[in-house]
């Protein structure tokens, strides 16, 4: 799940196969191909988040999940192949490279992995990197086989703010609806719990251990096994990746409503709940 930078390095010097994703964003921009065109790692190919991991924005929120057929069409496009290892990064927080991982994952792809500490670590490495737009690689195989990642819709996050644990992984302002800089309205999903995705990381970017991540998930009544279901939820579908993916590491399973606070917020019947967690 996790690939170190000195791994990824001795697979390119090695020859071994792998595709190699760059998925630097940022919300507002700009956007982050300028980025990868400035410096990336050898070989890597750009993935806009935008367009090749996110349908139009809408009533279905900013960042909903693609159709089967344009998400395939596009990391074909990039190479990727079902029998090839993929790893994919970011600058360095992993936040957007998290969105790439669970895509290829929900749709069916079985070894994809995060570089942790994303670019920056590789530069900090030594890694060999390039510039300009990138090779075009020779056209991929992968088709998508979506549902192999649970999901969840509005009356699925609302029903499991209620039953189980409904994680929402903002910054803890906007889950208490003191700021709210993107969406019209301020607030959370009743019964959702503060679990800022910040939190999963070290001051460096890197990912904190299975230990750190499982004690903190212990916190807010998420254990390994045996638990309640669990849920992440963000602004539009993406930071809300990297909670499941924190998750994962801890060894739970979670569920992702991708629509997120973007679609709930944007339906008057749902409604929204302000200030700190009770208790």
């Amino acid at each position: 799940m996790l690939s170190e930078p000195a791994e990824l390095r001795h697979r390119l010097e090695s020859g071994t196969p792998s595709t190699i994703l760059d998925v630097r964003w940022r919300l507002g921009g700009p956007p982050g191909r300028r980025d990868y065109e400035a410096s990336h790692v050898l070989g890597a190919g750009f993935v806009d988040l935008d367009r090749d991991l996110s349908a139009a924005p809408g009533s279905a929120g900013r960042h909903p999940l693609p159709a089967a057929a344009d998400f395939g069409a596009a990391m074909r496009r990039l190479g990727v192949r079902s029998s090839v290892p993929v790893v994919v990064y970011d600058q360095a927080d992993s936040m957007s490279a998290a969105r790439c991982w669970w895509m290829l994952e929900y749709f069916g792809h079985r070894d994809v992995s995060i570089l942790n500490g994303g670019f920056r670590a590789w530069r900090e490495a030594g890694g060999p990197t390039e510039e300009g737009a990138g090779r075009r690689p020779a056209a991929g195989d992968f088709h998508p086989d979506p549902g192999r990642l649970p999901l969840l819709d509005a009356d699925g996050a609302a029903a499991l703010a209620r039953s189980g644990v409904l994680l929402d992984a903002r910054a803890g302002a906007r889950y208490r609806g003191e700021v709210e800089p993107i969406d019209t309205v301020a607030g959370h999903i009743p019964g959702a719990l503060s679990a800022p995705t910040s939190e999963n990381l070290e001051d460096s970017g890197r990912w904190r251990s299975s230990d750190e991540l499982r004690g903190r998930f212990a916190c807010l009544g998420v254990g390994a096994s045996g638990g309640p279901p669990v849920g992440a939820y963000c602004g539009s579908g993406v930071t809300a990746a990297h909670e499941v993916f924190a998750l994962r590491l801890a060894g739970i399973a979670a569920a992702l409503y991708v629509g997120s606070w973007s679609e709930w917020s944007r339906d008057p019947t749902r409604l929204v709940a302000t200030g700190p967690e009770p208790g």
